[in-house]
Formats: structure tokens, C-alpha cells, sequence
């Protein structure tokens, strides 16, 4: 329990950086970008095969619409990134969720034995290859009320806690964090805090951007050196986290 409230209490207010970076970049589409790639870091430092991120269709305090941007602006903004790609799942008029992943990663994490056997049981078709899985998760979102469970396995959580979660293996309810930890919390919540830094990470990149354009070109050129290297704002940005 004392793991669990610590991790919890570690937890970056994204709300708060997103609010922050939506100002700091005047040009719409810099602005879309730069929060595109804080909701992505994970999927960029290729850390995690994907992400999924939901943009609600109302005006923030900036005076700017994220859900309107990306249907004005989303080709180019995909344009920008060298390996990231963004699948729409559904747009219900209120909110868009969107699937931000890695070509590469999401198709060695899905050909995965493991992974595939538990897609198996949800009725994937085994063969299926990452496109045609796609398709199947985005018409089970398309066509359901209740949000298909194993969408858990295509954006990285661990296995053992969505297979516990779907009911497929039985093992007691550990604690929560940014998602449902099963059995032994260890490894999740070792995965969960590297999901936290590189968000983190890269949150004290973008405040350090005197322009967007120079952080993508560095981080298209090479992102391990773009998550790697020395950041003088990373201090001051994890003091206001905690504050």
C-alpha cells in the first residue's frame, strides 16, 4: 500500500504542463504538435509501442481547440514526425481518440507469442497482422458502448495485468496505478514510473524549446540522444510537478 500511494504521489500534473506548453506556442500547429508529443513521449522514446490520447472538443483557457485543430491541421502535424503514427479510432463529435504509435515497436510487441495468444482469445484472428488487428480494435470502438478491454495489450501495459483484468488468468488485485496491477506490482509499477520520466522528460524539453522546429529535428534525427541529453529546465520543471 505504501508503493502504491508514493507512486501515486509521483504522478506529473499533466493537466498543468499541457496548460503551460498550449501557451507557450503561438502557432497553432507548434501547439498541437508540442502536445502531441507530450502525450506520445512514451511511444517516442520508444519505451512503450503506443499510446492513446483523447482530444475533447472544447475551448481551453488559451482560447485554442485541440479537436478542432487536429481535423484543420492533423496531416500536418504527421507530417513533422519521422517514425510516429496516429490512427483515429473514433470521433463521436464530442472527443477524438486517437492511437499515436511506432510502426516498428507495435509490430515486434504484437508478434509477440504471449501478446498473440491473449489476442487470440479475444477473438482476434491469430494470423492477423498488425494493420488488420488495427482495423478489428478500431470497429470493436466503433460498435460497442463498453471500451474493449484488451486494448490494454496494444498500447503496452503488461500482459499479466490485462489478462487478468479481461478475466483470462486469476490473480488478486494489487493496487492502481495508471492502469489495474495484478499479482506481483513490481514490474508494473517499475514500467509505470518509466512511462512517468520519459512524460516528464520530455514536458522539461518542450519548456526549454526556444523553437519547436530545432526539438523535433532533433528528436527525428535521433531520439535516444533526444531523450538522453542534459536538460538545464528538467530540475526546475520536476520542482513545479511536485509542488
Amino acid at each position: 500500500m505504501a508503493t502504491q500511494s508514493r507512486s501515486q504521489h509521483q504522478q506529473p500534473n499533466v493537466a498543468t504542463t499541457t496548460m503551460s506548453l498550449l501557451e507557450q506556442f503561438n502557432d497553432p500547429l507548434d501547439c498541437l504538435t508540442a502536445h502531441l508529443m507530450l502525450e506520445c513521449a512514451e511511444v517516442l522514446a520508444g519505451v512503450k509501442p503506443a499510446n492513446l490520447i483523447s482530444l475533447v472538443n472544447r475551448t481551453r483557457p488559451c482560447g485554442r481547440n485541440l479537436y478542432l485543430l487536429w481535423h484543420q491541421l492533423g496531416d500536418q502535424v504527421l507530417s513533422r514526425f519521422s517514425t510516429l503514427q496516429i490512427m483515429m479510432l473514433h470521433n463521436k463529435g464530442t472527443a477524438v481518440l486517437l492511437l499515436c504509435y511506432s510502426k516498428t515497436s507495435l509490430d515486434q510487441h504484437l508478434a509477440h507469442s504471449g501478446i498473440r495468444a491473449l489476442l487470440h482469445k479475444a477473438d482476434y484472428r491469430p494470423e492477423a497482422g498488425t494493420d488488420a488487428l488495427l482495423d478489428e480494435l478500431k470497429q470493436r470502438i466503433a460498435h460497442n458502448d463498453a471500451f474493449p478491454h484488451e486494448i490494454g495489450l496494444f498500447i503496452g501495459y503488461p500482459a499479466k495485468d490485462v489478462a487478468a483484468f479481461m478475466g483470462l488468468v486469476k490473480l488478486p488485485f494489487t493496487c492502481q496505478g495508471p492502469w489495474k496491477i495484478y499479482g506481483n506490482p513490481g514490474q508494473s509499477l517499475s514500467l509505470a514510473d518509466q512511462f512517468r520520466h520519459k512524460r516528464q522528460y520530455m514536458g522539461a524539453r518542450l519548456s526549454g524549446c526556444t523553437t519547436l522546429g530545432r526539438c523535433l529535428e532533433t528528436l527525428n534525427r535521433n531520439s535516444q540522444h533526444f531523450f538522453c541529453q542534459p536538460t538545464d529546465n528538467l530540475d526546475h520543471y520536476q520542482q513545479e510537478e511536485a509542488a
